[in-house]
């Protein structure tokens, strides 16, 4: 179990050193890496009147949109807490991060949590299946 445990940590910081960096694009070989070929990444919001919005990627319009959206602004995503459950080949992440500027910066950008679906793979690999994520805004805090 341990082994498994190591393994999906190592997953899921993989995704966050993933999307963090300077401006510019990303090294995409690290979602290769960490992420299911059939992944789907889903962003989800409310709009100005308060209505649910989502959007959903695969892999590769999740990399135009990241690069778009990166290409001038400095992104580094660290995770803060996490709650995880293992049962079997699956697992679930309650992940919660912060984004900053730079990795120093006292200033905090941004604070969401990655909901984190993982498969353990026939190799024995752990990979991500499914996210999706949500940022605080006015009404929706982060847990204690």
């Amino acid at each position: 179990m341990q082994d498994d445990l190591n393994a999906i940590d190592a997953t899921i910081a993989g995704m966050y050193s993933m999307i963090s960096g300077p401006a510019g694009p990303r090294d995409w070989r690290l979602q290769d890496a960490y992420f299911h070929p059939d992944c789907r990444q889903v962003r989800t919001g409310v709009d100005a009147d308060g209505t649910p919005w989502m959007l959903a990627f695969d892999l590769a319009a999740y990399r135009a949109d990241a690069d778009r959206m990166l290409a001038d602004m400095d992104f580094f995503e660290v995770e803060t807490a996490r709650e995880l459950r293992v049962f079997g080949n699956i697992a679930h992440a309650w992940s919660t991060y912060e984004a900053r500027t730079s990795p120093d910066s006292p200033v905090i950008e941004r604070r969401g949590i990655n909901s984190i679906q993982l498969c353990r793979e026939g190799d024995g690999r752990w990979r991500i299946l499914h996210m999706a994520w949500d940022n605080e805004r006015p009404g929706l805090s982060i847990p204690a």
